[in-house]
């Protein structure tokens, strides 16, 4: 017998039907409660809402899992790279080697911009955050690519439009870089891997032989495989709101890149780094800080610690922890601020106030590390975070479009001024 759930209004009794997800999650439907009872649901940030149904991202903050098309994070982080885990999340299995080579081959063979776009990045003082440079350069895709405003198009066509998601982002992403530093762009290397192409691109002067480190492309591989997907966080909830009113993947992407931008959002690992820079500033003594931390009436608190949905430990930290072990151990950085990320982390890990309460180092912490030890600067981390969110934000922006659902209007409950009569300029 299927489950339903029984809402009384003023005496009056309605029911509606429990749905019921794969992994045991149940949510009450209530698509016709407006039809049904004239009233809606008030729900602040939507946290008790869920606007989909979607196929491609399980997450269990209690327990710390979270699944790719139902692969763990972990085999996947350890075991795959991440175009093949691009391409799980986009068309909802593993390829086969020869499904990988012709979407590795089809991304390489994008990867370059129309001339023009340099004309638009060339417009933007070097004082431009990158993040608003990005969400620009990756909009005006619809302007050279005006075929991908066809809301009807082809399979063969919205191919395309993700493979160039795909190939381009990076070279915005570059580009973005080399506009704030006052730096010559440089075109993409279609010799390398994708995370290799990527770094030389944003770190190789002119007429220089850049060496790629492997340990730092496969250090930012993983952290790239991390970020690909979250469920319906709040970015990835613009895109799908956005491709709602059948916008081009384009637009869609480019409001996620503006929704990510937000410090509340995409900007953990950039706090971080701030966080370490003011220990840093005040003379390095972690003690001191901890105990901050400690105090429920100071108001400070300890960034890249804890996590909003995971309850238990974000199982990502365990996976590029080691990771931000072996750049470090590689590239032999010696960087006091990364000093004081250390000795926190060591605090975290043993200290029973942090263990009680839960507040495990998190991946935001670990790739700020990563990031600062690479040279990339602070207001570069979202744009990072973005690369890595791109095909699950592809994923969803697609499924939204296969399951035709419709456009998302959410509703309110208005607390303005009742009817008031309008009284002529002269006369008040």
């Amino acid at each position: 017998m299927a489950k339903t759930a029984e809402l009384i209004i003023d005496g009056k009794s309605y029911t509606f039907p429990i749905v019921v997800g794969s992994e045991g999650e149940q949510g009450i439907d209530i698509s016709n409660l407006l039809e049904s009872t004239g009233t809606v649901t008030l729900d602040f940030g939507y946290k008790n809402t869920g606007a989909t149904k979607s196929a491609i991202t399980f997450l269990d903050g209690d327990k710390g899992i979270l699944r790719y098309r139902g692969y763990s994070i972990e085999d996947l982080a350890d075991k795959s790279s991440f175009l093949e885990v691009s391409y799980l999340l986009i068309f909802g299995d593993l390829p086969s080697p020869e499904q990988l080579t012709k979407f590795t081959t089809d991304i390489k063979n994008h990867t370059m911009v129309h001339e023009d776009i340099k004309k638009i990045l060339d417009g933007f003082p070097s004082t431009s955050h990158p993040m608003g440079v990005l969400a620009s350069l990756f909009c005006a895709q619809t302007a050279f690519y005006p075929e991908a405003l066809d809301p009807n198009r082809a399979a063969e066509g919205v191919y395309l439009s993700m493979i160039r998601s795909l190939a381009k982002m990076p070279t915005f992403a570059a580009w973005a870089f080399k506009n704030a530093v006052g730096h010559p762009v440089n075109y993409p290397d279609n010799s390398l891997d994708y995370c290799s192409r990527f770094l030389k691109m944003m770190f190789a002067l002119p007429a220089e032989d850049f060496e790629i480190d492997p340990v730092v492309s496969s250090a930012l591989d993983k952290l790239l495989i991390l970020h690909a997907d979250h469920e319906q966080n709040c970015s990835t909830s613009t895109v799908r709101i956005v491709g709602s009113s059948k916008a081009s993947i384009y637009s869609s992407i480019s409001a996620g890149i503006n929704a990510l931008w937000g410090p509340l959002h995409g900007g953990a690992n950039q706090e971080v780094i701030l966080m370490l820079e003011q220990i840093k500033k005040d003379g390095g003594d972690t003690d001191k800080w901890i105990n901050k931390a400690k105090d429920k009436n100071d108001p400070f608190r300890l960034m890249g610690f804890g996590h909003r949905v995971y309850k238990n430990f974000d199982p990502r930290a365990k996976i590029i922890k080691k990771a931000a072990d072996d750049v470090l151990e590689k590239l032999g950085v010696n960087d006091p601020t990364l000093e004081i990320a250390r000795k926190l982390e060591e605090v975290a890990l043993r200290d029973p106030y942090f263990i009680e309460r839960k507040l495990y180092p998190n991946v935001d912490f670990y790739s700020g590390i990563i990031y600062r030890a690479l040279g990339i600067p602070v207001d570069m981390f979202t744009v990072m975070f973005a690369i890595g969110r791109l095909p699950g934000w592809i994923a969803q922006w697609k499924e939204l479009r296969e399951n035709k659902e419709p456009i998302g209007r959410p509703r309110q409950i208005y607390t303005g001024a009742n009817f008031r009569p309008y009284v002529a300029l002269d006369k008040r």
